[in-house]
């Protein structure tokens, strides 16, 4: 599936690579399933380059459009979860 990320003209180019790291392993959850510890730390970078709520909602719903993978589920599974457990989307 070919899709872009969603992404901002104002992000440098680290923060591009957390941001996109991010949307990676929510792809991951997905397809083949990913460590909760891995996506906790994945989304804990993104929300420091994403701080806003609103900022986080707006780049979940364009993801989710372009992908179909709904990053809510896998991260609120992940935060319910426990050290060492497979999250799956």
């Amino acid at each position: 599936m070919e899709y872009s990320y969603p992404l901002r003209a104002d992000w440098s180019t680290e923060e591009i690579m957390i941001v996109t790291g991010f949307f990676t392993c929510v792809e991951k959850a997905f397809e083949q399933g990913i460590g909760r510890d891995e996506l906790l730390e994945a989304y804990n970078a993104f929300k420091k380059v994403v701080p806003s709520m609103a900022e986080e909602k707006t780049l979940f719903k364009e993801f989710k459009e372009a992908s179909s993978y709904e990053c809510y589920k896998v991260v609120k599974r992940s935060k319910d979860g426990v050290t060492g457990e497979v999250i799956k989307g």
